[in-house]
């Protein structure tokens, strides 16, 4: 029993020991004061931008198409494919959006020539569709290089619209009845799953339009219907669900659906739900989430490099991290010019504070994928309000266009 005990707090101690060193890289004393500065943070997304360069395979790929970690197997063999191109397209994003550079072009091309040709995911198993993460992030992806300007040539307009058409194809194919787009099924298992996250459907939603406008999507209300999910996942304390409930569960205590336990949510829904037209994502119900935001900010920050999912205060995962430092730095961008500059300090100083020596981010398992995604967000997030690094790709859509 001894030896069993000892075994057991050894291998604990590694794990807290992986994690340390994992945040002992982070530069956390460096000083807070000119972490918040434009010069700071563009010297920051430079570092992860340099880092996804020197990380990026000779095929144009990035990570690893097989787990990194034991704490994530268990799941379908095929997921981790799409892990790997889910990573893959959120790193072509921050490629996309920056400042180009001919290392950056040319890692940039190879990108995109790799998402275009390589093998499409597919559902993994009868409860894992993990590759819907893929095709969120290649719907994203797709859309905004179809719009930009490098990519206008005859050699990449026919595999770039191809590649898109596929991703919506297997998005509409996967869209719940009620709308969303989720990552798992719940039995009894069906070919178009039941179950749906207000967070992956408002990750594509904007884009789901623009696929409409391009003449990708075949089913005109596809982006309607989530828009109506993500609207109907809104709660009166200014959060919104994890997932639909005919009755919301907000039971008090550590829920998750407690603002403090949706804040990797809140602005990737206001940010949607307003780039979709829909009127009642007023500046004050954006300034408020911004504000709720960075006041309970220490429970996202808790979260962070925490080896199992949910396992924080409010059900807080560790992976909600620079996907809610993303879309933040998103949202930011909707508030009156007056009122910028102050988050954007605040986004800032909270990124800064985590990034690696070797300029990447991670916040969960340390593993290739994670690291990829999370060094590609944190750099967009970085961008934001230092150069017009979306203007090629800023959605359009019409109210109307979503009824």
């Amino acid at each position: 029993m001894r030896m069993a005990i000892a075994a057991t707090v050894a291998a604990l101690a590694l794990v807290f020991a992986s994690a340390s060193s994992a945040v002992a890289q982070d530069g956390e004393s460096a000083p807070a004061v000119s972490l918040r500065t434009r010069e700071a943070a563009r010297a920051g997304a430079d570092r992860a931008l340099t880092f996804l360069v020197t990380s990026q395979h000779p095929d144009g790929s990035w990570a690893s198409r097989s787990t990194d970690s034991l704490f994530d197997d268990g799941f379908a063999a095929e997921t981790y494919y799409c892990y790997q191109m889910g990573a893959h397209c959120i790193a072509t994003l921050a490629l996309r959006r920056a400042p180009e550079t001919p290392e950056r072009r040319a890692a940039l091309d190879k990108a995109v020539r790799w998402l275009t040709q390589a093998t499409m995911p597919l559902r993994g198993s009868n409860w894992d569709n993990d590759a819907v993460w893929a095709w969120l992030y290649g719907t994203v992806a797709m859309t905004e290089v179809a719009r930009d300007p490098r990519f206008s040539t005859d050699d990449w307009i026919g595999p770039i619209a191809q590649r898109g058409k596929e991703f919506v194809h297997w998005l509409e194919k996967n869209q719940v009845p009620d709308g969303g787009f989720g990552y798992y099924d719940d039995p009894t298992y069906t070919q178009r799953p039941k179950w749906a996250t207000s967070f992956s459907t408002s990750a594509v939603l904007p884009a789901l339009g623009i696929a409409m406008q391009l003449g990708w999507a075949k089913d005109p209300e596809t982006a309607a219907r989530a828009a109506r999910y993500v609207k109907k996942c809104r709660l009166p304390n200014g959060a919104y669900e994890y997932d639909l409930n005919p009755i919301p569960r907000v039971r008090g205590g550590e829920e998750i659906n407690n603002v403090r336990g949706s804040l990797g949510r809140i602005q990737v829904c206001n940010w949607a739900l307003a780039q979709s037209g829909d009127e009642s994502i007023t500046t004050e119900r954006i300034r408020v989430g911004l504000q709720l935001f960075f006041e309970h900010h220490k429970f996202l920050a808790v979260a962070r490099m925490r080896p199992l999912p949910h396992e924080a205060y409010y059900a807080n995962a560790g992976y909600f991290f620079y996907f809610g430092h993303f879309y933040c730095g998103e949202v930011i961008e909707l508030l009156p010019d007056g009122e910028r500059e102050s988050f954007r300090e605040q986004l800032r100083e909270k990124l800064m504070q985590t990034q690696r020596k070797d300029g990447s981010f991670c916040d969960f398992q340390n593993t290739s994928y994670m690291t990829t995604s999370s060094t590609g967000f944190a750099a967009m997030a970085l961008l934001a309000g230092l150069i017009d690094a979306t203007a090629a790709a800023k959605p359009v859509v019409k109210p109307s266009d979503l009824r």
